[in-house]
């Protein structure tokens, strides 16, 4: 405890010695773009785009060892072809040993409100699936139910349509997806299965790596932007997983999955607002779980409500939030059956602290997270959090 007493004093003195430089720092949740938007919407002379984000972080539990991570650096490339087709990707490395391919695609423009998307793309799910560049969220790990019940990041292989109409203030997604995975044989005699009560989908996100596709799955999302400092979303998707072509006929092997989202984002003056809402109800969760012994939910449900303050004057660069969070994340919603509700999975998460935006691009994170589920389980650990995040 004295430990964490002391790293959190460390903290608030950071946040005391925050000084002005010239940074631009968008507020404004109609104007934020991220990596690969940044990249399409560039007036660069070169057709040839570089750059990176990347977080180093600290993680200390209470009462336990912390630990210290490169969690991850994403590495990103366009190139345009001419004024209307474009290529982006992204090679991420996480914790300096795994590699993969974050997004991959082909952008190609038809007019000013229609756009051509296809190859390895992220799905609009909510907020931070999409924006997760560690300058554009407050909090040094990204909100759990993002990584549990959406599951960040979630990428697939697909295609689409997206664009903005400007005269109604909609902006507008529509793709035809690979599902998640749910089960292959284990070479065993057995089945295994990628989706579980405690992780949800997460398991599922084949990731564009030799993906198992038997029907599309559809992902839509629209956004509104008509009202000043205002940005509210509402997700879609709806289909089936994938089972691997040994199991696919077995009666369990898929479920249905129809989730759906809403968010908002809001800026006025030194203070930003966001909130977020998903569910996810899944079908077939029964046989499922007959035939690879899992224990998965037939509903999955979270949502969080954020705001954060800028505690230097209104002009400067820099900006300081204090910020606080809420969210409740449950991936046993629902359940199907004779399998019993975990209370286990019912969480809340409460987290406070300061982002310091210490540059263009640059930004110090520090907060601290209570910890807490439906049965008050004594193995959850309260955590403190530092980070050092980059986006250039």
């Amino acid at each position: 405890m004295k430990r964490i007493s002391l790293l959190f004093g460390l903290l608030i003195v950071t946040g005391a010695f925050a000084q002005t430089a010239n940074d631009s720092i968008t507020l404004d949740p109609q104007k934020q773009l991220n990596a690969a938007q940044r990249l399409l919407s560039g007036n660069y002379a070169s057709a040839v785009t570089v750059g990176a984000y990347g977080e180093m972080l600290y993680n200390q539990p209470e009462g336990d060892n912390g630990e210290i991570d490169v969690q991850r650096l994403v590495l990103l490339l366009g190139y345009r072809f001419n004024d209307r087709a474009q290529f982006v990707t992204e090679i991420e490395f996480e914790h300096v040993e795994e590699v993969y391919i974050e997004q991959a695609f082909v952008n190609y423009n038809l007019g000013n409100s229609v756009n051509l998307r296809g190859g390895l793309m992220l799905v609009p799910m909510g907020i931070v699936n999409e924006y997760h560049e560690p300058t554009t969220f407050n909090g040094t790990e990204r909100p759990a139910m993002d990584n549990v019940i959406v599951p960040t990041t979630w990428r697939e292989l697909g295609v689409g349509v997206f664009g903005r109409v400007n005269d109604l203030s909609l902006g507008y997604q529509a793709y035809l997806f690979n599902g998640f995975k749910s089960t292959e044989a284990d070479g065993e005699g057995g089945i295994n299965g990628f989706l579980q009560g405690s992780s949800g989908l997460r398991g599922g996100r084949q990731k564009g790596i030799k993906s198992t596709i038997d029907s599309p799955t559809l992902s839509a999302k629209l956004d509104y932007y008509g009202v000043p400092g205002l940005r509210l979303g509402l997700s879609g998707y709806f289909g089936k997983t994938q089972a691997a072509d040994d199991v696919e006929e077995l009666t369990g092997a898929n479920i249905g999955i129809s989730m759906v989202g809403l968010d908002a984002r809001y800026a006025y003056g030194n203070f930003t607002a966001r909130g977020q809402f998903i569910y996810a109800s899944l079908s077939d969760t029964e046989d499922y779980n007959a035939l690879t012994g899992s224990n998965l939910g037939s509903a999955l449900q979270g949502w969080y409500v954020e705001g954060a303050y800028n505690l230097l004057p209104a002009g400067n660069e820099q900006k300081l939030f204090a910020f606080a969070r809420y969210e409740k994340y449950d991936t046993h919603a629902d359940t199907a059956g004779a399998l019993v509700r975990n209370n286990a999975y019912n969480k809340t998460d409460v987290t406070t602290g300061l982002t310091y935006h210490l540059a263009p691009g640059v930004v110090l994170k520090g907060d601290y997270q209570f910890k807490s589920d439906a049965v008050d389980n004594s193995d959850l650990q309260n955590v403190l959090n530092f980070g050092i995040g980059v986006w250039f």
